[in-house]
């Protein structure tokens, strides 16, 4: 008994020592964040408002309401336009999910449709669209494409990446009935 009395004193000591040091670590290691140099500044980031796109949209936002499975594929086009005094390029075309397809048409043209990223390859289109030009992208939602476990509200996009500016996103959404 007379051993483990002279070992208690001997493990409180220890235990208080590795307390001890463990608070000092983490007092230095708060020290050294808080002294640590913060990244160099930056050039304000560009803020875009919808008046400061140069590829604008007539509408980015579509409700098809109820849409029946059964009646098949629907289409809605959505207008473009470079409100610009250069010509943008419109790079790529995709959608978010692989029941819908997008197609660029301009000027009598219409471009191979493009769908999901991942679902296909999604080739570079390169199409510029001259100042104060107007195009169309052609919108098909497939409501089957998910079979019975497709049916309610849906919300699905097409996104636009040019050589000038950050994507334009065009939206919309449906409710999915048999």
């Amino acid at each position: 008994m007379a051993k483990t009395a002279t070992l208690q004193p001997r493990f409180a000591l220890n235990k208080k020592l590795v307390i001890g040091a463990a608070a000092v670590l983490v007092v230095l290691g708060g020290l050294i964040v808080a002294a640590k140099p913060g990244p160099a500044p930056r050039a304000p980031a560009r803020v875009e408002t919808p008046s400061s796109r140069i590829l604008t949209a007539k509408e980015t936002n579509f409700d098809f309401g109820s849409i029946s499975m059964a009646a098949g594929k629907v289409v809605h086009r959505y207008w473009i336009r470079n409100t610009g005094v250069t010509p943008i390029v419109v790079r790529k075309m995709y959608t978010s999910c692989m029941c819908t397809t997008a197609a660029l048409v301009k000027g009598g043209r219409k471009f191979d449709s493009y769908g999901m990223p991942g679902h296909g390859f999604i080739p570079t289109l390169n199409e510029p669209i001259a100042p104060n030009e107007a195009a169309m992208v052609e919108v098909v939602f497939d409501p089957a494409a998910h079979g019975p476990a497709g049916i309610g509200k849906i919300e699905r996009s097409v996104t636009i990446q040019t050589n000038l500016e950050s994507p334009l996103e065009l939206a919309f959404v449906a409710n999915v009935t048999p």
